[in-house]
């Protein structure tokens, strides 16, 4: 994927260079956030509405 514009490959290769430093901090805040709360009790997992069943008529 060519950037038509120099600085946007710039920013590009830069974003790509740092990705592996991003995803390892996000992977230490996970560890740290478990070993604090290991259970969220304020976590309501998200439910579609074609989940939920309808009454049986």
């Amino acid at each position: 994927m060519d950037a038509p514009d120099p600085a946007a490959g710039k920013i590009e290769s830069a974003i790509v260079a740092v990705s592996p430093l991003l995803d390892l901090v996000l992977s230490v805040g996970e560890r740290i956030s478990r070993i604090a709360e290991p259970v969220d009790y304020e976590y309501y997992p998200v439910r579609d509405e074609d989940d939920q069943e309808s009454p049986a008529a």
